[in-house]
Formats: structure tokens, sequence, C-alpha cells
């Protein structure tokens, strides 16, 4: 793949977050998809839910894309690859179209990438003429190709809308306020984000609505020919070497609607390094399967309670493997199973498996979120954190993360617990940021 790949592609960005753009790229994607068109979805910035909803509506693996996180060079080589094998590539945006350093909008115009813009319009007239206006023009030079208004209320309102812009042509038409069964939001949310796809027997009901609404506009309507509009040139770009600092060593990864928080590029990483993946899943009772090391990722343990104690015999491997002293990383949800026990918000306490000494305490508000960097002597790994909990752990702490730009500064960042051989943090890691310091965390180098 050394040629240049030219293929259809969108950023779909927003004036903010809850406008509805996870609905629209699922929908979109989900219309393709029923079409025959082979169409990759990508999501700007850290998020392990709304892909659920892409890989659902589009059949295939979603990836990150981040400036920052994921670096300009890895972003480079999964749109190349992508663009020869896909007739479309979408890209749902975060937050705000120009919202933070390295934002949605630097990396539109880093690969030419027209955005469009969706607008909730649910109370709103011809004003969203201005609001398309200041997207459109605020940055000279913007790639773009128009907006989508979302949660209108009829046709008359579609036209007063449509009348507010200055240039007709951006026009790409106008969503219905969209609910699911018994009149809650089409994609339902929970703490964290969205429920994921695999957890609603609906899911593709839900989607398949999406779809059928927006192919009445002017944007679902357009055929294999009018979508070149959008078409692209993505250059060739190499992904980065990665040593096989792994090889010859099994990785045990949980993997279940407790442990869900999984990145497609961090299972690609271990592969990479040398490493053989084994999965196990804690909800369906399974023990730890024969390992050089663990990764327990992040999820929703706080729903899953109650059978993730039940499994005796894996807690009981879990504690074997950190006594012969074998590697064990846990992210966020990974370390609150760890630990002795959770309180729920509804005043009830559970027990965990028990491995980090100390209680979870699950909370209604935010009590962590934005990127985070490690530093390890290996290198610098990027990622981030997002969480509701907190854990009075009262294992040592061998070291914090920071934010980007900023040193590591005492009870500032995210706590990275160290007993033995476990080491533990709500910090999420990008493997690919840094594969010297991820193997590392693996065991690579031990005796």
């Amino acid at each position: 793949m050394s040629t240049v790949a030219r293929c259809p592609a969108l950023v779909i960005a927003a004036c903010a977050s809850g406008q509805g753009k996870t609905t629209v790229v699922a929908a979109l994607a989900r219309l393709h998809a029923r079409r025959g068109r082979r169409v990759r979805v990508f999501k700007c910035g850290p998020d392990y839910l709304d892909p659920h909803w892409h890989r659902l509506a589009s059949g295939a693996s979603v990836e990150q894309l981040d400036l920052w996180m994921t670096g300009a060079q890895d972003c480079a080589a999964r749109l190349h690859a992508a663009a020869y094998d896909a007739d479309l590539i979408l890209i749902e945006g975060v937050m705000g179209l120009f919202d933070g350093v390295d934002s949605v909008a630097d990396l539109a115009g880093r690969f030419g990438i027209p955005v469009l813009a969706v607008i909730d319009a649910w109370a709103m007239g011809g004003t969203l003429g201005a609001i398309a206006h200041g997207l459109k023009a605020f940055r000279p030079g913007l790639p773009w190709a128009g907006v989508l208004a979302n949660r209108v209320a009829g046709d008359r309102h579609a036209q007063l809308l449509q009348d507010g812009l200055r240039d007709g042509a951006d026009w790409l038409g106008a969503l219905p306020r969209l609910e699911g069964e018994g009149g809650g939001p089409l994609l339902p949310e929970r703490h964290l984000g969205l429920v994921a796809a695999q957890e609603l027997p609906d899911a593709m009901v839900r989607l398949d609505m999406a779809a059928d609404a927006l192919a009445a506009t002017p944007l679902g309507q357009m055929d294999t020919a009018a979508l070149q509009r959008f078409a692209v040139d993505f250059a060739p770009q190499a992904p980065a070497p990665v040593p096989p600092l792994l090889a010859g060593r099994t990785v045990a990864v949980a993997r279940d609607a407790a442990f869900a928080f999984i990145y497609p590029a961090n299972l690609q990483t271990l592969e990479r390094l040398g490493a053989r993946l084994a999965f196990f899943s804690p909800l369906a009772g399974e023990r730890l399967p024969p390992c050089d090391a663990v990764w327990l990722p992040g999820g929703y343990p706080e729903l899953h309670a109650e059978p993730i104690a039940a499994n005796q015999g894996l807690q009981a491997d879990l504690r074997a493997h950190a006594a012969a002293g074998k590697p064990l990383w846990a992210e966020c949800g990974g370390m609150m199973a760890l630990a002795e026990s959770i309180l729920l918000p509804d005043g009830r306490t559970l027990p965990l498996w028990g491995l980090l000494p100390g209680r979870v305490t699950l909370q209604r508000r935010l009590a962590g979120l934005g990127p985070q960097q490690l530093a390890l002597p290996q290198g610098m790994l990027r990622g981030h954190t997002f969480h509701y909990s907190t854990f009075g752990c009262h294992a040592p702490v061998a070291t914090r993360t920071a934010r980007p730009g900023q040193g590591v500064a005492p009870d500032a960042g995210e706590a990275v617990y160290r007993l033995g051989s476990v080491q533990a943090s709500y910090f999420h890691a990008w493997f690919a940021s840094s594969p010297a310091a991820t193997a590392a965390l693996f065991g690579a180098g031990a005796a």
C-alpha cells in the first residue's frame, strides 16, 4: 500500500457535545452498509462506547484518531489503510469542532477531510444559519461538506432552518427527533456514556430507524457517484516499527460486559510486540488461562460486582499469578475489580476480588476526566482518564500520571498503585504511544 488511496470521507462534528453526532454517524454507517458499501468508522479522541454502535452499524472494526493520544503518524497510517479497503470513511468528532488543543478541526484540516456539521435545531430557527456560518468561516480553509439539522419538528421547521443558511448548498437535510421504545432516547445513556449496543436486543432496529430517517435527506440520497464530492487522497504512511519485546509470552486479557473497554489498537500493539493473546470471561465463570501476564481492562465492574466476586476460582488464580511474581496490569474498571469491596450509590457494599487493599466508592459525579500521560523508564505512555468512582487504596503509589505538558506532582494525576507484581490505575493507556513502555507493563525483560 505504497500509493495514494482515494476515498470519500467525512468528519461529523458539531458546536458542542450532545448535538447527535453519534446517532448521525451510526445512521450513515448503517444506511451505506445496507446498500452494500464498505464503511469504515473512526472515533476522535478517547471513547469506548460510541464505537460499539458504529461497529454494529458498519460491520467493521472501529478505531481511534487523536492527534495527541494516537499521534499524527498513527492517524495517517490508519486512514490510508482504511481508504484502500473502504467505499466510505466516517469520522465522529468529539466535543465541539474547535474545542481543545489538537481539535477535530485540526484533524480535518491536516488530512483535508470535509466537515459535516450536525446542529441540534429543536428550539432553533434562522439562528442555525449563523451557527453554520460561524463553524464554516471561523477557520479559513477548513474543508467543508455542509450542515445536517437534527431533532427537527417537521417540514415547515426544516424549511425555516434551510432558509436561514447564507449558502443554500450547505443544506444536507434534517433529521426528526428519534426515540426508542417507550419514548426514551434512541441511543440510551448511563454514567460514562452510551449503553453499549450489544446490551440492547433491539439495537439493530434502532439503527435501522435512524438509517431510514437519514435516507430521506439529501445526504442520505447520495449514491456512489455523488459521494465523490467528499473524496480525499490519503498519502501512504507506514506504521511505526514495533520490536518483538513480548515474543514467546502469553498475555491473558479479560473480555466481557464487565471488562469491555478495549481499543482494538491496544490488542494489535500487544500482538505486534510478539505476544500471544488469551481471552477469558470473568462473568462466564472462566478461570485464568495459562499465561505470563494479565491485563484487566476497564469496563463496568460496578454493574456486575456479584458475579465477579462469585468467580472464586478466578480470584484464586489471580492471587496465585501475583504470588508467582507474574505481571498484572489493571486499568480503571479492572483495578476496581481488584479492590476488597465497592460501595454503590444505593448504600450497598459488595465484595470484590481483594487483591488490592481498600474500597471503591461509586459516586454520581465525575471524579476524573481528560488526557493523561504516564512516564515510565522505557518511555511515555499517552492515554486518558474518565471515572465516577474513587478508590481508597492502601497499596503503595509507585508513580502518578500527569496532564499533557505538565510534570508529575504530589496528589495530582492518577495514582499508579504497585503491590508486588500487580500494577493498577484509573489511567487508560494507548499502548501504541510507547510499545517499549507497554512491554514493560507486561513483563518484558523480566527474568
